[in-house]
């Protein structure tokens, strides 16, 4: 395993991140418009008082999620943190690793004082009445610049069969070529406090030096790349400020480079 990454060999890299909007059919809608990125119908978390809209990007995804039902979403894992987003205006609410041994890897992290949940099985139905089935572990506190919850999808069911994810793999976005998460940068006041978290919880490390400079700390995850930036930023995305999260995407042919402030968030879509 390269020494820039001491994740675990079942810790596959960053799955989803998670993008509270109030509406994720006009979220979707504008993210095609601003950034060519085609959607999928998503689904509904009855349980959990939330539904969502997906933007596919190979195997790793972009969750738009919204709440039915706040009062229900108060009391659930991935609720929480979505109403508190929207509350401060919507935007990155937390975002996920990806494992292939949930039960192995909660028990190693926890041996280490990571402090994860128990993984419990978690499902959502698509329009199409099939279902999607994962496991998941979540730490004490969900949040943008909060450690990641991990998640293990169930190839059995929908949306992760052999059959979807090669389709998956070679699909091409309105903009004309498939897309790839490149680098999740997110900023944060306390750069050595969030190292710190990052490594107790998941093992997220080591940090480096960025070539962003700036004083940010890259470390890999997987295949791609946890940047963090520091920042003192307390004024709106609106009027100039970096938002918590900087979603780095990487296009498979030419394509216009964009930079868009949307969603609470800061996309950057660069051309291979």
């Amino acid at each position: 395993m390269p020494a820039a990454c001491i994740l675990s060999r079942m810790l596959l890299g960053v799955d989803h991140l998670v993008i509270a909007c109030v509406d994720p059919d006009s979220a979707a809608a504008d993210i095609e418009r601003e950034l060519g990125l085609g959607s999928t119908g998503g689904g509904r978390h009855s349980a959990l008082g939330t539904f969502n809209r997906l933007i596919w990007l190979g195997d790793t995804y972009l969750e738009l999620i919204g709440v039915f039902d706040r009062g229900l979403a108060e009391q659930s894992w991935i609720g929480a943190p979505t109403v508190r987003a929207l509350d401060a205006g919507g935007g990155l609410a937390t975002w996920s690793v990806a494992t292939d041994d949930i039960e192995a890897d909660v028990a190693r992290l926890n041996a280490g004082g990571a402090g994860l949940t128990d993984p419990t099985v978690g499902e959502r139905e698509r329009p199409d009445g099939s279902v999607v089935r994962w496991r998941l572990s979540v730490p004490r506190e969900l949040g943008p610049e909060r450690s990641p919850f991990l998640i293990e999808h169930d190839g059995g069911a929908a949306e992760w069969s052999p059959d979807e994810r090669s389709a998956r793999a070679d699909a091409v976005h309105p903009l004309g070529a498939s897309v790839r998460l490149e680098t999740l940068e997110l900023g944060t006041s306390d750069i050595p406090g969030t190292i710190a978290g990052l490594m107790r919880t998941v093992r997220i490390g080591p940090f480096r030096p960025s070539l962003a400079g700036g004083g940010a700390r890259d470390a890999a995850v997987g295949s791609q790349t946890l940047r963090l930036r520091p920042t003192r930023a307390t004024v709106p995305v609106a009027a100039g400020a970096w938002p918590v999260a900087t979603i780095h995407l990487r296009a498979s042919s030419p394509a216009e480079p964009r930079t868009v402030a949307l969603l609470g968030c800061r996309f950057v879509l660069r051309p291979s």
